[in-house]
């Protein structure tokens, strides 16, 4: 799935648009993209699916991007998760530090930003 060495971030988002925008920013920059239409999808798929970080949609019908966080670390799996959100509220920030997201972050997500807090992420789990 991804080149020896690179980073391989997996992006969760039932939007189309901007799985592609994600994927065009991140493959920019030489990292491999691995997306997902939704947290079921993401979880048919995860299975021996390497991948550095993800980038996971908190509003999305059906399992939310909260829902798949929670189920991920029930799972044990400890896999940095940026959340992302065009609709950031106090109740959002609380499960988002609950469920341990490496960071959260409203839409439109500024590049310098994304790639700070995937180097933040990934740099935690390969200390």
């Amino acid at each position: 799935m991804s080149k020896l060495g690179q980073t391989t971030i997996l992006v969760v988002d039932d939007d189309e648009m901007v799985r592609d925008s994600l994927r065009a920013l991140l493959e920019s920059r030489n990292f491999a993209v691995a997306d997902f239409t939704s947290g079921q999808d993401f979880l048919a798929h995860r299975d021996g699916m390497i991948g550095s970080c993800v980038l996971l949609d908190i509003h999305m019908p059906g399992m939310t991007g909260v829902d798949l966080l929670k189920i991920l670390r029930e799972r044990g799996d400890s896999i940095p998760v940026i959340l992302i959100t065009g609709r950031i509220d106090a109740g959002i920030q609380a499960q988002a530090k609950a469920f341990g997201a490496a960071a959260l972050l409203d839409k439109p997500i500024a590049a310098a930003r994304l790639f700070a807090a995937i180097e933040d992420a990934t740099a935690a789990v390969n200390c």
